[in-house]
């Protein structure tokens, strides 16, 4: 058991840290989810930004707020006991907050049984709890019993673009972001972005060896954290050469057979192995899986993927392709951030994005290239009338580096559009 003393004092240095010592915080959508009777349960890759949604949640409600982060040496050996002490320690502090106490736990999967806790609190104290980590422990399929149906998932990424464009460029003037004298700085910052994706750290680094300095170390942390301690993944090669694909094959589709055929004579691991390794990475949320689209799961299975790696930080470019397939990555994270169930689509010819809306109701249909020419057009514009056909779908979307108008080809009504403005105007 800790003393009640010490966690008073963790609680107090908390609280200090955070309205004293955390510099601007950058407001996120998620510091806005609300989820009465449940806890909100905020998941993702290390870095992107998880703890200072906590920070901003704390500031919000500074006269209640009790903030612990199960890092802290200080709470080594904590248990789902531990709890009742926080609980009266934080009271006798600040005894006005019965009632109402916002509870916010910090790598929270330290602690066996949490759950049951946060669970009592929102059901029956009317409190409000928000817990973080990057487990995979606390995925919406992964977490424990006790909470499941009592919790409000939310899945974390690095910045969004405007995050991004907010942290370097304060609050704007939206037209002039858009149309106006700010348009130009947008899209050189737009081209940063898509250069070093959007983890906090990495937008605030202003040397571009401090960039990659931190992206290495960030790989380094997650592939042993993350994939090699949890997992216990011993197969090295089979786990270096496996990263190597993914993270240089994004925006397009991979055979894990025809990965197994490639290097199965190179060093030894079974079919099995390929695939439950493969597994963890997804499980990381490292990288993300873009299966076919199709009724049947049987030839969903059968089908390639399409990899997407968490950032395009992440991105390991090897080819003279990379800044359309950088365009493709970072519209496929939106896609995902904005809640929709995305596939590929492929018949007689391929469209990179079918998205099925939250309710699985309405279909939305994207091409994205860096330009639509005279060379591509037969195969960008092409593939995304006969997705739309197929779908029964009467328009689409080209999202492109910088080029933008309207027009109809074969009934459909096709809008070509900037990546960045796209993502600015949120659709």
């Amino acid at each position: 058991m800790i003393s009640k003393n010490i966690i008073k004092e963790i609680i107090q240095s908390s609280r200090t840290f955070i309205l004293e010592s955390v510099p601007g915080i950058v407001p996120r959508a998620a510091a806005d989810v609300t989820a009465p009777g449940k806890t909100v349960i905020l998941y993702g890759i290390r870095r992107s930004g998880k703890t200072f949604i906590l920070y901003d949640i704390f500031r919000r409600n500074r006269d209640a707020a009790l903030y612990l982060d199960f890092e802290d040496d200080r709470l080594a050996g904590f248990t789902a006991a531990d709890f009742a002490t926080v609980q009266d320690a934080f009271l006798e502090l600040r005894p006005d907050a019965a009632g109402k106490i916002v509870y916010l736990f910090d790598e929270i999967q330290h602690v066996p049984g949490w759950e049951r806790f946060c669970r009592r609190v929102t059901e029956r104290e009317n409190a409000a709890a928000y817990v973080s980590g990057s487990s995979s422990k606390l995925m919406p399929l992964e977490v424990d019993t006790a909470i499941r149906g009592r919790a409000w998932s939310v899945a974390v990424f690095p910045f969004s673009f405007p995050e991004f464009l907010r942290l370097r460029q304060g609050v704007l003037e939206r037209n002039e972001i858009l149309f106006g004298a700010q348009k130009v700085e947008t899209k050189r910052l737009f081209a940063e972005y898509a250069r070093w994706g959007g983890f906090p750290e990495t937008a605030l680094a202003t040397a571009p060896l401090d960039k990659t300095k931190l992206l290495q170390e960030y790989l380094r942390a997650m592939f042993f954290r993350d994939l090699v301690e949890r997992y216990g993944m011993t197969n090295i090669p089979l786990f270096d050469a496996l990263s190597d694909k993914l993270f240089s094959s994004f925006s397009t589709r991979l055979s894990l057979m025809a990965f197994y055929r490639q290097y199965k004579d190179l060093f030894p691991f079974s079919k099995d192995l390929l695939f439950q390794y493969f597994h963890h990475f997804e499980e990381s949320m490292l990288v993300f899986a873009v299966r076919k689209f199709s009724e049947s799961s049987y030839k969903r299975s059968r089908n390639p993927v399409k990899i997407y790696p968490a950032d395009t930080g992440l991105c390991r470019r090897v080819t003279s392709e990379d800044a359309g397939r950088i365009l493709e990555n970072i519209v496929f994270i939106e896609l995902v951030r904005r809640g929709g169930e995305v596939h590929y689509f492929e018949e007689k010819q391929e469209c990179d994005f079918v998205v099925k809306d939250g309710e699985g109701a309405r279909l939305a249909v994207f091409q994205v290239c860096r330009e639509l020419t005279d060379e591509n057009r037969l195969r960008e514009i092409g593939g995304l009338t006969v997705a739309c056909r197929r779908l029964d779908v009467t328009e689409g979307t080209i999202l492109t580096d910088d080029q933008e108008w309207e027009e109809d080809a074969e009934g459909i009504k096709i809008g070509v559009r900037p990546v960045w403005r796209w993502l600015l105007e949120g659709g």
